[in-house]
């Protein structure tokens, strides 16, 4: 079972295999999908996680504490239907026998750049954690969107100094194969769109990476597999087109409208031992029924590959996050292709508060996809709404996934900002 803390506020271009931050166990990545920002950090059962605002959050919704702090009030119960900023803080604070004791924090900050009911929420959001064993995460992310939409920039630069837990490629891998491995890795991204019509936006996507790690030989099945770039890491840069439809009725409480998109990520390898070259592409949609005034109803499907005859591992497609197919460790399954859908259903209990449950399915392959390798997840979970004007929230989910023959049945608990999609 793992925890992952992630704040969602909007949908990140570039090599976004959902950007992965890892933490004592899986890694993940910070995401946008125009939502606000995903922090994703999912922590094993061994580990105690400690988040200091999360039963204040959920406290009675009706009166605010006064035992609490004015600025921690005002984030958490004060409404404001003026359009001004606001700003969320959520203390980090963990322990695993890997990293001893996990301090650190994460913020958003949400902005509007004009007065205009049509301009969309834009946002900056930064995280940063460090260990008692010297290991570090920290990353700064933002989605601008100037007045009217006409330009929408997302950016995102990130450093993960943290082990995560690697079991092979494919997608039957066993809990057995587990081997944790130390990883370095430094990215950083940019995409820019203008708006063409109405609901059209064209734009592009670029940014570098450089990983490295250090992989020992422990006798597993698929280390004979590897090769010296996936034992050594590699840096690259990358660039190539970004397409998007666009009709959401808000961009981080979505009750109706569509949002299609797709990029193409040609990329490079740097330096004399990297000369890898092929591309990634991601295409996603999600699609919003308002069913009443309080239910909504969400579809998303996505699908990613990697193309070319090259294949590192840690630039495959990996299954399962806090965004789609909750429950199942991050980077637990890995192949040059993935395919996931989920629905969704949501209710809003209050202006505050709401209610979540979620049913969908998924797989990676390698060449062919097959309907008999597909794999379940479903659950649900909490909202609280901290700022009801941007429609910004508290997520609590907890997902279901397969129980593999012989392992225990995979699950996740996720505390993040923003909506999954």
């Amino acid at each position: 079972m793992g925890l992952s803390l992630s704040p969602s506020v909007g949908r990140k271009r570039g090599n976004d295999k959902k950007e992965a931050i890892p933490n004592p166990s899986p890694i993940q990545t910070i995401n946008l999908p125009l939502r606000l920002y995903h922090l994703r950090l999912i922590f094993m059962k061994k580990n105690i996680v400690l988040l200091c605002l999360l039963a204040t959050a959920f406290l009675n919704t009706q009166a605010q504490p006064k035992f609490l702090p004015k600025f921690v009030r005002k984030m958490l119960f004060e409404k404001d239907s003026s359009r001004s900023s606001s700003f969320f803080l959520l203390p980090v604070l963990s322990s695993a026998p890997e990293t001893g004791l996990e301090l650190g924090a994460s913020t958003l900050y949400s902005f509007y750049t004009d007065s205009s009911r049509l301009t969309r929420v834009s946002n900056v959001f930064a995280y940063a954690t460090f260990t008692t064993e010297g290991q570090q995460r920290v990353s700064l992310s933002s989605s601008y969107w100037l007045p009217q939409n006409r330009y929408h920039y997302t950016a995102s630069v990130s450093y993960i100094n943290f082990p995560f837990n690697f079991y092979g490629i494919g997608n039957s891998t066993q809990k057995a194969d587990e081997q944790r491995i130390s990883e370095k890795r430094f990215k950083i991204n940019f995409s820019g769109e203008k708006r063409l019509g109405q609901y059209v936006y064209v734009g592009y996507v670029l940014g570098g990476y450089d990983y490295k790690y250090r992989i020992d030989n422990t006798g597993k099945s698929f280390e004979a597999d590897l090769t010296l770039q996936d034992r050594n890491g590699g840096a690259g840069f990358y660039a190539g087109p970004n397409v998007t439809f666009d009709n959401r009725n808000n961009n981080t409480y979505t009750t109706k409208g569509m949002h299609l998109n797709a990029y193409l990520n040609v990329m490079h390898g740097l330096f004399s031992d990297n000369n890898y070259k092929g591309s990634f592409l991601n295409v996603e949609y999600a699609q919003f029924f308002a069913l009443s005034k309080r239910f909504v109803l969400g579809l998303n499907v996505q699908e990613q590959s990697l193309l070319g005859s090259q294949t590192p591992f840690y630039l495959l497609p990996e299954l399962g996050n806090d965004e789609i197919m909750r429950g199942y460790y991050n980077g637990r399954y890995r192949d040059k292709n993935m395919l996931a859908g989920q629905t969704e259903l949501r209710y809003r209990l209050s202006d505050r508060l709401g209610l979540a449950g979620f049913v969908g399915t998924g797989s990676v392959f390698k060449n062919s996809f097959s309907f008999s390798q597909l794999k379940p997840n479903y659950g649900g979970g909490l909202r609280y709404f901290f700022d009801t004007e941007k429609g910004l929230t508290m997520r609590v989910d907890y997902g279901i996934g397969e129980k593999p023959a012989g392992e225990k049945r995979q699950q996740g608990f996720y505390l993040s900002l923003g909506e999954a999609f």
